[in-house]
């Protein structure tokens, strides 16, 4: 599944929901399904700068793929990343780097949350890509 699909996916099943209590709910839940981080990687380095709560993430590369795994200490936050790990892991370097993350405009994430988590959630895309470009960058100069 491409990275839109997957967006296209998370907006489809946010349109199902009446109003935003709801919404959160449902953010809720999937922080629960999300697999969590190796308590090996529970540590500061993996700490998203930007975040008011913490936030671990770890980036795996195989098969020339990335995968992100990650926790918070928030269950919200857990939620919001979950979303971002569900859209970005599992693709190359390249795809994650120029992907568009339209689906936190298209569900209301960014006027419907604080802007701490707003922050927040910006800064865990932001290190999403700036993994993969580190990845690509040394990629194309091996």
């Amino acid at each position: 599944m491409t990275i839109d699909e997957t967006q296209d996916e998370l907006i489809e099943d946010f349109s199902l929901f009446g109003d935003w209590m709801e919404k959160y709910e449902n953010i809720i839940q999937m922080g629960k399904e999300l697999s969590l981080i190796d308590e090996q990687y529970k540590k500061d380095e993996n700490l998203i700068k930007g975040c008011q709560a913490k936030v671990w993430l770890h980036a795996d590369f195989r098969d020339g793929k990335i995968f992100f795994t990650a926790d918070s200490d928030a269950i919200i936050t857990k939620g919001l990343v979950s979303m971002v790990v569900r859209v970005l892991s599992g693709h190359t370097p390249d795809e994650i780097v120029r992907s568009d993350l339209y689906f936190v405009d298209k569900i209301g994430l960014r006027q419907h949350l604080s802007m701490t988590r707003s922050n927040g959630l910006l800064s865990m895309i932001k290190q999403m890509k700036m993994y993969a470009l580190a990845l690509q960058t040394k990629m194309n100069t091996n």
